[in-house]
């Protein structure tokens, strides 16, 4: 788990981004990604959600997806599927400057969403309840998670199944009314850099820590005894969106949403339109080949009025 140190740490994270439909914040997700070459944007699932559910625009913005949003049988489970893919997106169509029906999305062993033919610009989805997360790199691995800030997490019992022994003992000096949400910001820590990594559950939360939110010390990856995991590679924060407020580092009301952002080491991407990621040969070929098809149908593209589904 150890890796390798730097002596000047990455820029600073941005705020959440909120997004409240398709034409609101992108300028701000833009800014971020070219300031901190890291977006992270959030939404609520009633801005996004499809009112057409088996329109052709909806299926021609899952792409790929298509089948498996059908297979999904729950109407709140298929909507929000819809809707944080919708969200996905637009906000990669952002960062790729071209129109989201025409982002194709792909999933590793794990289920972890990555974007096909794209891999400068890395991606991490998460949602609960109402609430849709996005998070987007162009300078190493992202991963994003989000839970309620009053969701009853602290129990002894979960405590054995989610903390380290060094964890456990820092919650247990801190008072009573302040465990549950330190608890929950621990497990959105867990989530956002299991997801970073492609892990997900398959890394046992009990086999890595997080430090406290000592500020200025930035929070760092432990070994289960509290020894540093990882160097200035690695950068974690913590935010409260729909809400919340922040005391000291500490979280009270709305969704805690922390941020697992690592740093290559090669810079951020500045230029992260589809048109220079990719080989201009190959670009040239498939144009031809395609003739007219390789245009959208019109400016908007999918643009335009994709959520009119």
């Amino acid at each position: 788990m150890t890796a390798r140190r730097r002596t000047a740490p990455s820029p600073s994270l941005g705020e959440p981004v909120r997004i409240s439909g398709r034409d609101g914040g992108w300028d701000r997700v833009r800014a971020d990604l070219e300031e901190h070459a890291v977006a992270v944007l959030h939404a609520r699932l009633s801005d996004w959600r499809p009112e057409g559910a088996g329109g052709p625009r909806l299926r021609a913005l899952l792409g790929r997806d298509w089948d498996r949003y059908l297979e999904l049988t729950h109407p709140h489970v298929r909507m929000r599927f819809a809707a944080s893919r919708a969200l996905l997106k637009y906000a990669a169509g952002v960062a790729l400057r071209v129109p989201p029906h025409t982002v194709e999305l792909g999933y590793g062993l794990t289920g972890r969403p990555y974007l096909r033919g794209c891999d400068a610009v890395d991606i991490s989805l998460s949602h609960t309840e109402d609430l849709l997360l996005v998070g987007l790199s162009t300078k190493g691995l992202i991963g994003v998670d989000a839970e309620r800030a009053d969701r009853p997490l602290y129990t002894r019992g979960l405590l054995r199944n989610v903390c380290t022994p060094h964890e456990t003992t820092a919650l247990e000096r801190l008072p009573h009314h302040r465990r549950g949400v330190a608890l929950v910001r621990l497990w959105t820590l867990k989530e956002a850099y299991s997801k970073a990594i492609g892990q997900g559950l398959r890394l046992r939360f009990t086999e890595f820590g997080f430090s406290g939110d000592d500020r200025p010390e930035p929070v760092r990856v432990l070994t289960p005894e509290g020894a540093p995991g990882t160097g200035d590679e690695w950068q974690f924060r913590t935010f409260s969106v729909d809400g919340g407020h922040m005391d000291d580092g500490h979280v009270d009301g709305g969704h805690v949403v922390s941020v697992a952002a690592s740093d290559a080491g090669f810079g951020g991407t500045r230029d992260t339109a589809a048109h220079t990621l990719l080989d201009p040969l190959v670009v040239e070929a498939v144009t031809e080949a395609l003739g007219d098809d390789a245009e959208p149908e019109d400016e908007a593209g999918g643009e335009g009025d994709l959520l009119d589904w």
